[in-house]
């Protein structure tokens, strides 16, 4: 791991109280068994009216919670909340498995890896949140961060790159996800240039990377994924352009197990990546992706707009585009939508 000097998590201020993660991992471990309010504060090292206090929040994050009067607490089924004790179990060995930082309630996952990223923190770090306030999605964006119903995570990695190769790690990102949700539920989403998983047409899924670097070095970079899964419905025009995997599979998705595997495929294709160079993600995105040749689009770029035919990914996985006056251009940044 590379980083100056590490912040602890303590002292990261808003990330959930480990005594409350300890207070779902014990519930968890013990489902459906009543546990006593003495137990629970000998064992976490609160008192029985903090204990009282954590169940109603935990109640607020949809833990089905039960208590019995003179006899404790129980939980009717395991929760699907992504405690970092849940999550190392299932990451051991991982370089995802050591620093994660979870909240109950941040404004950005991202804001909070670049503070991070400029505190020294080591590459692997994992920044989540159950919900956010002002979750940011490409070109400024806002994403929509339902509590406990989607994935919202960023991670912060420190790679020996130069900066015009670290756009590939949103492709990357893009591929690693599409494995992942492919594993768990058997869907196969499109991938759209350079940050989007469709389903049916459908946005479920995006990428926001951020960097930090000198003219020839990235110091870090910093990968947000926000994957819409349980979501039941959506809000005003995004019914009309994004679902979920509950949505799209008819029944609810383990967030917890698809995370691992997010994070299992991620790093794999990370080392991969560093080791072959761009070609080892561009070669499997214009595999995965219908939009990365011959889909007829509309590319906007500020003030100009134009219409053409994707023709393939340049080496550092720049979009080209074929105009309908026959020149071949590279598109940098912009909004690429599929021309009807």
């Amino acid at each position: 791991m590379r980083g100056r000097t590490s912040m602890a998590q303590e002292t990261l201020p808003g990330t959930t109280d480990k005594r409350l993660a300890a207070l779902l991992t014990l519930l968890a471990k013990n489902a459906t068994i009543v546990i006593s309010g003495a137990r629970i504060a000998r064992e976490i090292g609160v008192s029985r009216s903090m204990v009282w206090q954590w169940v109603r929040q935990l109640r607020g994050l949809g833990v089905q919670v039960r208590g019995k009067a003179g006899e404790g607490y129980f939980l009717e089924r395991v929760p699907d909340i992504l405690t970092p004790d849940m999550l190392r179990q299932r990451l051991k060995g991982s370089l995802f498995g050591k620093r994660i930082y979870h909240f109950i309630k941040t404004d950005s996952t991202n804001r909070v890896a670049l503070e991070l990223g400029h505190a020294g923190e080591p590459e692997g770090a994992v920044v989540l949140a159950e919900e956010q306030t002002a979750g940011k999605g490409r070109a400024g964006r806002a994403w929509q961060s339902d509590r406990a119903a989607g994935i919202y995570v960023t991670l912060l990695l420190r790679p020996r790159l130069a900066p015009v190769q670290a756009p590939l790690l949103t492709m990357m990102a893009g591929l690693s996800a599409r494995a992942a949700i492919e594993s768990r539920t058997g869907l196969a989403p499109d991938l759209k240039w350079p940050n989007d998983l469709l389903l049916r047409g459908k946005k479920v899924g995006g990428i926001l990377t951020e960097m930090h670097a000198e003219p020839s070095l990235v110091r870090f970079v910093i990968v947000g994924i926000g994957l819409n899964v349980n979501q039941e419905k959506f809000p005003g025009e995004l019914g009309t352009t994004a679902s979920s995997l509950r949505l799209e599979t008819g029944g609810q998705v383990s967030r917890l197990e698809l995370l691992v595997l997010l994070l299992r495929e991620f790093e794999g294709d990370y080392n991969r990546f560093l080791r072959e160079g761009p070609a080892a993600v561009t070669e499997k995105f214009e595999a995965f992706s219908s939009y990365a040749s011959g889909k007829r689009v509309r590319v906007t770029s500020g003030a100009e707009s134009f219409a053409g035919t994707t023709a393939g990914l340049g080496p550092e996985g720049l979009l080209l585009v074929k105009r309908d006056d026959g020149q071949v251009v590279t598109v940098i940044s912009g909004d690429v939508a599929e021309a009807r």
